[in-house]
């Protein structure tokens, strides 16, 4: 190929995917007092405090940085949501969330309070309060209260709106840099300077 052909095909090659791929799964957050923030622990592992706020969001997302967070008419309130659950001795009230997303036949946003032991994992006041879970293999939450159905955390298309391949869902923040598209171009500089090397030796021997 010549070098003006390979030039040309330059911006092609390092333009790489167009567009990250988009998941399909419930996202957890806790509430800090006047935002959302998305939660960097697992619901196995993150422990809350009495008088937490936990809340989930089921959606479609590029990566914890753009993952779509729990709607709600007003700030969630814990006094509210725990309201008709009093304290009880060595246990822990924590307000949980639930909104589950905006596909057709999804269910009502809900949102409850769960009371026990103050070492619970939010994974088990989740338990408690809206069963039955689904989780996958590796221990991801793929339902909650039985929705949805089937699948867990699988690729979408950019729509939103049909599953493509299968892949593992995010589990926090990155980029995406098109890794492909920087290979191809760095492949494609080498390419251009061998030809010219090829060319200015040419010349050399029939001088």
């Amino acid at each position: 190929m010549s070098a003006a052909a390979l030039v040309a095909l330059l911006p092609l090659l390092l333009a790489g995917p167009a567009s990250a791929t988009a998941y399909r799964y419930w996202s957890f957050w806790s509430w800090s007092g006047s935002a959302w923030t998305y939660q960097q622990q697992g619901p196995n592992t993150n422990v809350p405090a009495d008088g937490s706020v936990d809340g989930w969001r089921f959606g479609v997302s590029v990566d914890s940085a753009h993952a779509v967070q729990p709607r709600s008419t007003g700030a969630p309130s814990f006094a509210e949501l725990c309201a008709k659950a009093p304290p009880v001795s060595g246990k822990k009230r924590v307000a949980v969330v639930i909104d589950y997303g905006t596909d057709a036949g999804a269910p009502a946003e809900r949102g409850g309070c769960a009371v026990l032991a103050t070492d619970a994992s939010s994974a088990q006041l989740l338990a408690q309060l809206v069963p039955p879970l689904r989780y996958d293999s590796n221990g991801i939450l793929c339902a909650i209260s039985g929705y949805p159905a089937q699948g867990c955390g699988e690729a979408v298309a950019d729509n939103g709106s049909a599953p493509a391949a299968a892949a593992p869902r995010p589990t926090g923040g990155g980029s995406s840099t098109p890794v492909l598209g920087w290979t191809a171009g760095a492949a494609l500089v080498a390419a251009l300077g061998g030809a010219a090397w090829w060319r200015n030796r040419r010349r050399g021997n029939t001088n």
